[in-house]
């Protein structure tokens, strides 16, 4: 393998993110709403902390830079003044002319050229039309109004033929012929789509392709042209009323001389209109700067505020990975900077990242979970829940004999035939040394050994009932509930792989979920109610599956029951009917008889749910807790690991 060094110049890209900490950072969102797609969504949206501290920006940090570079240029310039640069142009033409008339010409000649130059109307469009029909006197002054003329009628041209540059430059009578030719093909082709024709598009690019690079179908020409005279909409629109007025007129005087053109002209404007939504790619601007503008730095400007409103929408729009794909960080780069195109290169990234670690899958049109991530989240849910306790506080499930088959524990013994050979090396030394006094070598024998004592572990089946009623959602219960089950999932599967855990959602009706499923579950599913009769039976029949061991029910839950099942089908009461409180005790009375142990955490305070929890705890000594959410996952995990079996209702 090949290594190539060379010296930090800034530009380097150092990668500190990997997909762990990209995955971390969309747990808890997948859990509270239970939808990949939103969760990458606003992961996009916000960016994401780095490990090593600062964080990645986000496509809101990209909106903000957006707009507040569009303010920008917005309190720079004075838009109007495109529309006084004119005037001072024409002005000076005619200040050229005057001196020339008084060089070049006397008596009744000058007075009446001097009089015709004194006839043109105020304003600039009356003088351009005065002008186009005014013999010069002056060549310079004939140049420079020319030179003016071909300009402006290059920027009215602009919107539409952007592709014939040379074309505008020049703009020779046989540079207008061909323009005519090529508005009457549009407009031909306008109607045809405009009567349900199919337009001759091939024939068109054959014939002036070369003017529209890129453009590969009629749809994307009408894309193109509609851009383009937006960008004029929207300048004639940011004007004043009397600017406006004065533009307009401007440019209606610019084509006198060649009416087959400016008909031509005023069809495509027409059909463009019927066959685009103009008003959309349309903004009116409130610039409230002082720096001066001609016209055709304004409609470069105009050109850059509509590339912003584009890139604007596209991030707003931006939901999957796909979204971000279609953003051009050249564009980003040319608006915003290289940094900002850069934070968009990295936002692309992190989806990639997670699919090259194999914690998403393509599945249809839509990225999903692979079973290595939900595994990974539910170690995440464990760490989380470890971040808050003393390792000191975990225990096994152990009985009150020592034997074989167990897990070691910080106490030792001398070794009897038949202990697992788990050696405690210091122990074993220091008794060789009392026995055959200080001195090397040391000799060992078989009644030196020290090992280790093991505690023997039974096997638990476990269900955890979540209680998925509408309050839960409501209360912001459900991300620590989905959490404490897959942290429970992750503690079984790496210390006590013999253990079973089923897990049980219940609000009207109860049904199992596997661990895999919970992180995708969107709560909103469920309906109104609170179940607890049919989560039992439920329970007691996954827990019937299991022979001997402890066999438990942990139920998490925000409420009493307002359900229970009845011929098959659910009743649902607020309040509470007696009915209801005596079908469910009737199931804690068979999980009982089953030796089902019910440990209940309750996450409000009631006095109704108070009241039934005691009564339950009464009929099946099991125990209950009030937790906070944040706690919740201590409160099920130490309980889970501790075995001492004090039969009490604590109020913590």
């Amino acid at each position: 393998m090949l290594f190539r060094y060379s010296r930090w110049d800034g530009t380097q890209e150092i990668t500190d993110l990997d997909a762990d900490d990209v995955l971390a950072e969309v747990a808890d969102d997948l859990l509270s709403h239970g939808d990949l797609q939103t969760a990458l969504r606003r992961l996009f949206q916000r960016g994401l902390q780095r490990p090593q501290g600062g964080r990645l920006p986000g496509l809101q940090d990209l909106l903000k830079q957006l707009q507040q570079r569009r303010q920008q240029q917005l309190d720079r310039y004075d838009l109007g003044s495109a529309l006084e640069d004119i005037k001072k142009k024409l002005d000076e033409v005619i200040r050229t002319e005057r001196e020339g008339i008084k060089d070049r010409l006397a008596g009744k000649s000058a007075e009446q050229k001097l009089a015709e130059l004194d006839a043109l109307p105020p304003d600039p469009a009356g003088k351009i039309k005065g002008l186009q029909d005014y013999d010069f006197a002056d060549p310079e002054a004939e140049r420079m109004f020319q030179e003016l003329l071909r300009s402006l009628q290059q920027q009215m041209l602009q919107p539409f033929l952007a592709g014939m540059k040379q074309a505008l430059e020049g703009m020779s009578p046989q540079d207008l012929q061909r323009m005519r030719e090529m508005l009457r093909d549009l407009n031909r082709m306008l109607r045809d789509h405009a009567e349900g024709r199919e337009p001759d598009f091939e024939r068109f690019k054959q014939k002036w392709g070369q003017h529209f690079p890129g453009v590969e179908s009629f749809e994307e020409l009408l894309e193109h042209i509609a851009r383009q005279m937006a960008q004029m909409q929207s300048l004639l629109q940011s004007l004043s009323p009397d600017q406006r007025r004065q533009l307009e007129d401007m440019m209606k005087s610019l084509f006198l001389k060649d009416e087959r053109l400016e008909a031509e002209l005023r069809q495509l404007a027409m059909h463009l209109g019927e066959a685009t939504d103009l008003d959309e790619l349309t903004r009116r601007y409130d610039f409230r700067g002082d720096d001066e503008l001609t016209l055709r730095e304004a409609m470069r400007l105009m050109d850059e505020l509509q590339q912003m409103a584009e890139l604007e929408r596209q991030l707003r729009r931006a939901q999957s990975p796909s979204d971000l794909e279609k953003i051009d960080p050249a564009q980003v780069e040319r608006l915003l900077g290289r940094e900002s195109a850069r934070d968009l290169e990295r936002l692309r990234e992190l989806a990639k990242k997670l699919e090259e670690a194999g914690y998403l899958e393509q599945k249809g049109d839509e990225l999903a979970l692979t079973a290595r991530a939900i595994r990974k989240i539910a170690d995440k849910a464990l760490r989380d829940v470890f971040a808050h306790l003393k390792r000191d506080r975990f225990g096994r499930h152990r009985v009150e004999h020592r034997g074989a088959g167990g897990d070691r524990t910080d106490d030792t013994k001398r070794y009897e035939f038949g202990d697992p050979f788990l050696l405690d090396l210091k122990e074993t030394l220091m008794n060789a040394v009392e026995r055959g006094g200080p001195g090397t070598p040391v000799r060992l024998s078989p009644d030196d050994f020290e090992v280790s004592r093991t505690e023997l572990s039974t096997r638990s089946a476990t269900v955890v009932m979540l209680d998925m009623s509408r309050s839960m959602i409501n209360n912001g219960y459900a991300l620590p509930a989905k959490k404490v089950a897959l942290a429970l999932s992750a503690l079984i599967r790496g210390q006590f792989p013999r253990d079973s855990l089923h897990i049980v959602g219940f609000s009207l009706y109860a049904r199992e979920f596997t661990p895999e499923q919970l992180p995708t579950l969107a709560w909103t599913e469920w309906n109104i109610g609170t179940n607890m009769h049919h989560g039992f039976q439920v329970a007691r029949r996954l827990l019937a599956r299991h022979k001997g061991g402890n066999k438990q029910i942990i139920m998490v839950t925000d409420g009493e029951p307002t359900a229970h099942m009845e011929g098959g089908e659910a009743e649902f009461s607020y309040p509470p009917t007696r009915r209801t409180l005596e079908e469910t005790l009737k199931e804690v009375r068979r999980c009982t008889r089953e030796g089902i142990t019910i440990n209940t955490f309750m996450l409000e305070r009631s006095e109704m749910l108070m009241a039934f929890v005691e009564q339950m705890a009464r009929i099946n000594r099991g125990r209950a807790f009030f937790a906070a959410p944040e706690r919740l996952g201590e409160y099920v995990l130490v309980d889970y690991v501790d075995n001492a079996r004090r039969r009490r209702v604590s109020s913590r």
